[in-house]
């Protein structure tokens, strides 16, 4: 749970919507509403990267930056994903994808800053998973869990064949995982899990 005055606000609402950018050719950008469609976050992903670079902002100006995302290595189906606080420069915590289980479900699991495993993200439904991987039309829906296996969050992608949409609902009052890294979880969906239909957006 993260809670105190130095978290921005933005990250403590209990519904989210991510939204990828319309005709982004080269990396990716992604916006974050609350369930009022107020912008919360504006993602740009870095172009011509051979590590994944990720940053979020409060807006499309860019003048805020809030989070960092980064990958150590050079990207690969199991990368470990980074996220640190852009104001204090401190490791939150990362997300890691489970290369081969993702091949028939996808799989993330979720570590804190000491990279102790709190959660775990997965797809919702195996049937689901397996149409999903030939028929992109298939909305994904997910699930994200504490290790211990109680509920934190559900996302659902939005049934668009063109504009790639997934909305995030925290389902507890105080959210066992930092939510700064449930928001990096649902980005990295939008930009990860489904890039082969996301040459168009916005």
């Amino acid at each position: 749970m993260v809670t105190g005055a130095n978290v921005d606000g933005a990250f403590q609402h209990k519904q989210y919507l991510f939204r990828r950018k319309f005709f982004r050719i080269f990396g990716g950008a992604f916006h974050t509403y609350d369930q009022n469609g107020n912008l919360l976050f504006y993602a740009d992903q870095k172009r011509f990267r051979i590590r994944e670079d990720f940053r979020i902002y409060s807006d499309e100006s860019k003048s805020r930056e809030l989070l960092r995302i980064k990958t150590p290595q050079v990207l690969d189906l199991g990368a470990t994903y980074n996220v640190f606080d852009s104001a204090t420069g401190q490791r939150v915590g990362a997300l890691r994808r489970k290369a081969l289980r993702s091949i028939i479900k996808d799989e993330w699991e979720i570590m804190d800053s000491n990279d102790r495993q709190v959660g775990t993200m997965t797809e919702a439904s195996l049937v689901g998973a397996l149409l999903s991987r030939y028929w992109n039309l298939i909305p994904q829906s997910y699930t994200i869990s504490t290790t211990a296996g109680k509920l934190v969050a559900e996302i659902k992608q939005h049934f668009n064949p063109i504009i790639l949409k997934y909305t995030m609902t925290i389902t507890e009052a105080q959210p066992s995982i930092d939510q700064r890294l449930l928001v990096s979880a649902g980005i990295l969906l939008a930009a990860i899990e489904r890039r082969q239909t996301a040459i168009l957006g916005d």
